[in-house]
């Protein structure tokens, strides 16, 4: 009998998926291969990679453990598909991995700190408790008892839990974290004209009784003349003061009841100290952050390690100089360790420091040499904490496992892109399968297969428009993406301006002493144009925008002190500088676009004038779902609850009675007429798209003015009711600029913080029409952005450079794109 040969799958079959905004869709994705899912922002690639290939292929293999562990770990809940076959176990790299804590590192996070603290436990020079150090040997490496040949006293080096900032080493001054917070005195008296008794020191009143006005007059101060005119022994008092009990009488403002009472004396700093030392929440924090100020704890000078923990020695320096040395300084270094040590400690010692090397490998082809492993991780940018996780997760060889990676180039430089199509290679190389959702056509260009989502965003959308490789879709005319990745469609936008009216609006001019490893610097910048930040990742761009220009323009805008490494900044005519990023907008399901565009509110009172509100006596405050009568009592207004299914993961499912629409019945028989004369409730508005809200609401002028604003933004495919903490991340950066069209902006600076992050060739024109309409009302528009169709359709670019980090920090070149394009030693003048 003929044995009959399996055929192994050669792609998974994804059948009636359902997800968001997918239609019902078949579709297969080809095994051992990196496929990529393109389309324009909202067509639903996220919700095929993500929401069914990830969400089934890692729930798949969680149901595969016991309920004993399940039950200890956040569950995938089973995606709206019919079937998927063939899915292997999947890991998913999103597009916004969480901001790290402020205890986290570059060394934490890609675990390259543990093995160094293996290297300064096991391999190092150690100290005993008088001082002395003994030279490494075979006791240091086993951990035994040693033996001081100075003084004979006998002691234990330290384990690797002895020397972790986290743990055993931390500094006492600090706790570890590098950062002591001391009060701000330039704070508590914001303006020297008042006198005490108007709240001149205004903790004194928000931190503390404002009686203690009383208490520092009977301690010798002139409450009734302004701060200014006090002389240095009574300012004294009211800062440093003496902790004294007094006896006052108190005069209640509001009752004018007396009393007689005995009170200690709290100065300005005390009170501040004094409320520091009961903090037990963020909110606590909130209330006296502004009075505080940050600075490096003066004990371990930032290093977070305790004298303890720094004392062990290798090659002559300590754990904390060696964190301090970026990847690729360490590299070479920790290479000649097992050389520097006697002969029996080599084995060891080969071994520990090639767990460092091989972790290093990755982190040095993402281009991620230039950081230091004690570089606050918080400090990190999106793409490059992106690339700590893509380095961690490829770093153990594995095979037929299912990556997939959310938009994996944000965040690099057109030259950093082939160390990340290599890690891709090498992942599909090894037998497994990469799925990408990306916008970059240099890394669309890489893939073996091609989906596309499309035609639209939101409803218009949830289809396979077109699929095959990368040459069929540049032949196919159904295909969005296929003239970007042939390169026939063209992406000059703006007009372009000469080179002698660069500077005609002005200049602002700013010049900054060294910080982090960005040399002193001199730039201008011309006022009424678009100038591009570039330069590869490292190279110092944010240092010279986010930490430089913002605060200090917001220091001249605000009258205060400029930060202390700007020398100095020149900005007439300047008066307020907006930063617009891609942080998420809200922090729970009550924000919702509606509310953040400001039409909410217009809708309540509108709906408030109905003659159905009216004879239900309802005001505008009642149709809020966040607090109004109106809202429905069942899930409070937030259109879902949570089921608590015991072992399974928790399930969020639609409120029952008000089906996810947040109101109660009564809110949809309160009804308007349009002028086109059809009538719809509340919640029907809410449950439309911007574009759609625009037609139902033409008769109104002001909100139909705020609607159109999103649809020019290209967020006409958002429905109204929408939770903006699920936004991506050009989404927010778009839906944060619709307070500020079609004003004038000549006293304004918009800064935008890589807002191409998440979008498709055809939105980066949106977006570029959307920085001509800021420009044409006279707004200064400063972009840090990678994408070669934005530096191109740039009046200016600023290129910093030429590596990272300390092959970085200054600017190579600058001036129009074409000059940039001539400079050899631009990076990004060669991709140009």
């Amino acid at each position: 009998m003929a044995e009959t040969k399996k055929i192994l799958p050669r792609c998974m079959q994804v059948r009636g998926a359902r997800v968001h905004n997918l239609k019902n869709i078949d579709v297969d994705i080809p095994l051992h291969k990196i496929v990529a899912v393109a389309g324009v922002s909202g067509s639903g690639k996220s919700s095929l990679a993500l929401g069914v290939l990830y969400a089934e292929g890692s729930r798949r293999y969680l149901e595969s453990l016991s309920t004993y562990t399940r039950r200890r770990m956040t569950q995938a809940a089973r995606a709206h598909v019919d079937d998927v076959r063939y899915v292997p176990a999947a890991l998913a790299l999103h597009q916004r991995p969480g901001v790290p804590g402020i205890r986290s590192t570059f060394g934490t996070m890609t675990e390259l700190l543990n093995s160094l603290r293996l290297i300064y436990s096991r391999l190092a020079s150690h100290r005993c408790p008088n001082g002395h150090y003994l030279a490494p040997s075979f006791d240091v490496a086993t951990m035994n008892e040693q033996v001081c040949p100075v003084c004979g006293v006998h002691f234990f080096g330290p384990g690797a839990e002895d020397l972790a900032f986290n743990s055993a080493g931390a500094c006492p001054t600090c706790g570890g974290t590098g950062i002591t917070r001391t009060v701000d005195e330039s704070t508590l008296v914001p303006n020297e004209e008042l006198t005490i008794d108007e709240g001149a020191v205004v903790v004194w009143g928000t931190l503390m009784w404002s009686l203690m006005k009383d208490v520092c007059r009977e301690m010798g101060v002139r409450t009734d003349v302004p701060f200014k005119d006090l002389t240095p022994e009574e300012k004294e008092i009211v800062y440093h003061g003496p902790a004294e009990k007094k006896h006052i009488f108190y005069m209640n403002p509001q009752t004018g009841q007396t009393a007689e009472m005995d009170f200690t004396y709290y100065s300005a700093v005390h009170t501040v100290e004094n409320a520091l030392s009961k903090v037990k929440d963020e909110k606590g924090m909130k209330r006296i952050e502004r009075f505080l100020a940050e600075g490096t704890c003066p004990d371990c000078r930032g290093s977070r390690l305790s004298e303890a923990a720094r004392a062990p020695k290798v090659q002559g320096i300590g754990l904390d100089e060696a964190a301090a040395m970026t990847l690729s300084e360490l590299i070479p270094w920790v290479k000649k360790v097992p050389d520097s040590l006697p002969e029996p400690m080599r084995p060891m010692a080969v071994n520990i420091c090639e767990s460092f090397l091989d972790t290093s490998v990755r982190l040095m082809d993402l281009g991620l040499g230039y950081l230091a492993l004690d570089r606050a991780a918080s400090t990190l940018s999106t793409g490059e904490r992106q690339r700590v996780q893509l380095a961690r997760a490829v770093r153990n060889r594995t095979t037929g496992v299912l990556y997939v990676l959310d938009e994996p180039s944000i965040g690099l430089h057109p030259h950093n892109l082939k160390g990340l199509t290599g890690v891709m290679d090498d992942l599909a190389a090894d037998g497994n399968t990469v799925v990408l959702v990306d916008h970059d056509t240099q890394v669309l260009t890489h893939a073996d297969w091609m989906i596309e989502m499309g035609p639209d965003a939101g409803a218009a959308g949830g289809t396979v428009i077109a699929e095959g490789t990368v040459e069929d879709l540049e032949k196919n005319p159904q295909s969005v993406i296929g003239p970007y990745l042939s390169g026939e469609a063209s992406m000059r936008v703006r007009p372009r301006i000469g080179q002698e009216e660069l500077f005609s609006r002005g200049t602002i001019h700013m010049e900054t002493a060294q910080l982090h490893t960005v040399h002193p610097l001199s730039v201008d910048i011309p006022m009424g144009r678009m100038t591009a930040v570039t330069g590869v990742s490292g190279s110092g761009k944010t240092t010279l925008i986010l930490e430089s220009l913002v605060p200090a323009l917001a220091a001249v805008c605000s009258g205060k002190k400029l930060p202390s490494h700007v020398v100095k900044i020149d900005a007439p005519g300047i008066t307020q500088v907006k930063l617009i990023d891609a942080t998420p907008i809200g922090i729970n399901v009550r924000s919702t676009v509606a509310t953040y565009a400001n039409v909410h509110d217009e809708l309540r009172k509108l709906y408030a004038k109905t003659p159905g509100a009216k004879a239900g006596k309802y005001k505008a405050g009642d149709f809020s779902y966040n607090t109004g009568k109106l809202r429905c009592p069942t899930c409070d207004g937030t259109g879902e609850i949570s089921l608590d299914v015991q072992f399974l993961p928790d399930v969020d499912i639609p409120c029952p009675d008000c089906r996810g629409t947040r109101y109660r019945r009564e809110a949809f028989e309160i009804r308007r007429r349009t002028g086109t004369g059809r009538e719809y409730s509340l919640p029907d508005l809410m449950a439309m798209s911007v574009d759609e809200a625009l037609e139902a609401c033409a008769d109104l002028p002001t909100l139909h003015r705020r609607l159109q604003v999103l649809h020019d933004l290209g967020l006409g495919y958002l429905t109204l009711g929408e939770e903006t903490p699920g936004l991506s991340g050009g989404e927010a950066q778009r839906l944060k600029l619709a307070s500020e069209m079609g004003r004038g902006q000549e006293d304004s600076v918009f800064v935008f913080d890589e807002p191409t992050i998440g979008l498709h060739p055809q939105d980066v024109r949106v977006l570029l029409d959307v920085f001509q309409t800021l420009i044409a009302h006279g707004a200064t528009v400063i972009v840090i952005e990678h994408d070669l169709d934005v530096i191109r359709n740039s009046d200016y670019v600023i290129d910093m450079g030429p590596g990272g980090g300390t092959e970085g920090g200054r600017i190579v070149a600058c001036g129009t794109p074409e000059e940039i394009r001539k400079c050899a030693e631009s990076l990004t003048g060669q991709n140009l």
